[in-house]
């Protein structure tokens, strides 16, 4: 186990997104409690930042019915960032007033999905993301969230088939522009490669540094961890996942969960990089879902294997 006496060194930053995407198209409602509880648990287990919950109407979402609680609850616990998914204006002024410390914005590359997730053409997004910005600022310093850019389809789109880089490099560059402290490109129906995620990356990268980049991959067509692989292989160093790998989007027909937050854990830790994270315990979280929602689907082939002997050298 690890010692949290002091903030544990990280090479790579991780961001648990169960609890929003996990969560958002799983048809029984986790009680509050048992979301507090699994919030408290990972970040005792190490992990840094945990995207709550987001910011939209129960009557779309119910899962989030108890998005305030939730949120007031969560930045109770030491040390974590808590952060949350926006899709508007509206959203971000509701986090801004609960005192969440990361607004994560969400627009698409593919139009389609953009006019069927937040019903807007994509330019009305990027307007929407200057006025957000222009609330934060208008905020005291103490008081301003982290402001991300999200690029959701950014790979592929499951009514567009595949997106252009150029126009992944176009919106990124936008939102940069804007005011954006991150840009996370996202595969949100796990359409893409390794090959497709390197050049998409390094166009991106290229177009938007010193701006940092995160990547977010869902495992629908099993290439969710080589996809990782492959963006860390470009220089990403910070990655979305989600426990067990639940997870979907509710506008994006045939999408399955993130990649698996504990395997990727095993991956960062097999080749020697820090996440800060302790594997054991994160583990253990499972059971927490596990208790409160039986009929859920998760995944993983560390849980299913368990962890290697400590000989073998892949942990350290």
């Amino acid at each position: 186990m690890q010692n949290f006496a002091s903030p544990p060194q990280r090479d790579v930053a991780l961001r648990e997104v169960g609890l929003r995407d996990g969560l958002q198209i799983h048809p029984t409602f986790m009680p509050t409690q048992a979301k507090l509880a699994w919030i408290r648990a990972e970040a005792a287990a190490g992990m840094p930042e945990i995207e709550v919950t987001s910011y939209v109407p129960p009557k779309l979402i119910p899962q989030f019915a108890d998005a305030e609680e939730v949120s007031r609850l969560a930045l109770r616990v030491p040390g974590l960032t808590v952060a949350a998914l926006i899709p508007n204006a509206r959203g971000a002024q509701r986090g801004i007033e609960l005192g969440v410390h990361k607004l994560n914005f969400v627009m698409s590359v593919s139009r389609t999905h953009n006019l069927k997730n937040v019903r807007r053409e994509r330019e009305d997004s990027v307007a929407d993301f200057r006025a957000i910005r222009a609330l934060c600022d208008a905020l005291p310093p103490e008081r301003r969230p982290v402001l991300g850019g999200g690029l959701s389809t950014a790979l592929g789109c499951s009514y567009e088939g595949r997106i252009p880089a150029a126009d992944v490099v176009r919106y990124a560059a936008q939102l940069a522009e804007a005011g954006a402290d991150e840009i996370v490109v996202a595969d949100t129906v796990g359409y893409s490669g390794p090959a497709q995620v390197r050049e998409v990356f390094r166009l991106v990268m290229a177009e938007v540094a010193p701006l940092p980049v995160a990547a977010h991959f869902h495992d629908t067509r099993g290439l969710g961890i080589a996809n990782a692989l492959a963006a860390l292989d470009c220089g990403v160093r910070a990655f979305d996942a989600s426990l067990a790998g639940m997870g979907g989007c509710p506008f994006a027909p045939g999408a399955t969960g993130n990649i698996v937050m504990d395997d990727l854990c095993f991956l960062m830790a097999s080749m020697g990089l820090r996440t800060g994270v302790d594997l054991e315990r994160l583990l253990a979280v499972r059971d927490i879902v596990r208790a409160a929602l039986p009929d859920i689907d998760m995944y993983g082939g560390v849980a299913r294997a368990g962890l290697p002997r400590l000989d073998t050298g892949v942990l350290r």
